[in-house]
């Protein structure tokens, strides 16, 4: 018998990453319409203390796939794991982040599942007992809606769309065993960057360069940025320059993000760079080109050279912090 909504939890360096409380209240606002119980899985390597905040989010069980092997990603490994798992609960809705981890579980187990699958989603309803998913499509220029065939209905949520909202449930942790079968794949070496920048896919505010930026020195972007508590994006102009690297790239064949706030600086705006931005809910575009194509996405538009009017704007907000 169907057992509701199930999400997959996503987390790193031993903290639920903020897609986590995104997919988790997500599901908490589905649940409820159901008038079922929502039950958030968490795979890994010792992350049994940390699980229960979960609950806070909605969670009304908290299912932990905690064992050693699960301590690095590893897709056929994950997918083993949580096919077993789906398959033992029999949920009627599952949830994951479209994050780069999310969209490679999402489309294995889906598969795995012999279940229908809406990628990057925008919005989720139901009608009766059928989810119906919004998801951006031919590089933003469309919004469709899919009903999704299958058992479970899966979908996987864009990060920073979905609302986070408390809503203290039971969180009952329940810690379930693994079959760790033999893997197809292994981790040999994992490198890493030591970093104090915000996550490009979970960041509420971005400042982006592109060509216009002339170079590799965006100080005058990281310091507008950094005076708002973002990040620093790029275009894959830049990228493909060597300015910024591949991390920054924000894009089709980049990192997809939803800000509040997207600054794009000196970028053309070619579609592929629009499918990666789209659906940030303010766009704020600086360009001497008033013929420029990311005008037409943006809300607010400033004909001018970044070089100039990103000075004027750090020095306005310089005043009004002071």
């Amino acid at each position: 018998m169907e057992q509701g909504v199930f999400v997959v939890a996503e987390h790193a360096d031993g903290r639920f990453r903020k897609m986590a409380y995104e997919v988790v209240s997500e599901g908490r606002r589905l649940a409820d319409s159901l008038g079922k119980a929502l039950t958030a899985i968490v795979v890994g390597s010792g992350i049994e203390d940390t699980a229960s905040e979960l609950g806070k989010y909605g969670a009304d069980k908290i299912l932990i796939a905690d064992d050693p092997a699960l301590k690095d990603y590893a897709t056929d490994t994950y997918v083993d794991v949580l096919f077993d798992l789906v398959k033992e609960n029999d949920p009627q809705v599952l949830l994951l982040s479209a994050s780069m981890q999310g969209k490679d579980l999402a489309a294995r187990l889906s598969a795995r599942l012999n279940a229908g699958l809406a990628m990057e989603c925008i919005d989720l309803r139901l009608e009766g007992s059928n989810l119906i998913a919004t998801r951006p499509m031919y590089g933003g220029k469309v919004w469709a809606e899919v009903a999704i065939a299958g058992k479970p209905q899966m979908a996987a949520i864009r990060p920073n769309v979905m609302k986070v909202e408390e809503v203290q449930r039971a969180g009952v942790v329940e810690k379930v065993s693994v079959n760790i079968r033999p893997a197809r794949t292994r981790l040999l070496e994992k490198k890493l960057e030591a970093t104090k920048k915000v996550d490009l896919t979970e960041a509420d505010i971005i400042v982006s360069g592109g060509r216009g930026m002339g170079g590799p020195d965006f100080s005058v972007l990281e310091e507008l940025a950094e005076l708002l508590g973002g990040a620093v994006g790029a275009s894959r102009s830049a990228v493909d320059e060597g300015w910024r690297p591949q991390s920054d790239q924000v894009g089709q064949t980049g990192k997809v993000v939803s800000p509040s706030l997207y600054i794009a600086c000196g970028i053309s705006g070619a579609i592929q760079h629009i499918a990666g931005m789209g659906t940030s809910k303010c766009i704020v575009a600086i360009n001497k080109d008033p013929e420029a194509p990311i005008f037409k996405k943006a809300d607010y538009q400033i004909v001018e050279d970044l070089f100039k009017a990103v000075p004027a704007i750090t020095a306005e907000i310089k005043k009004l912090k002071a």
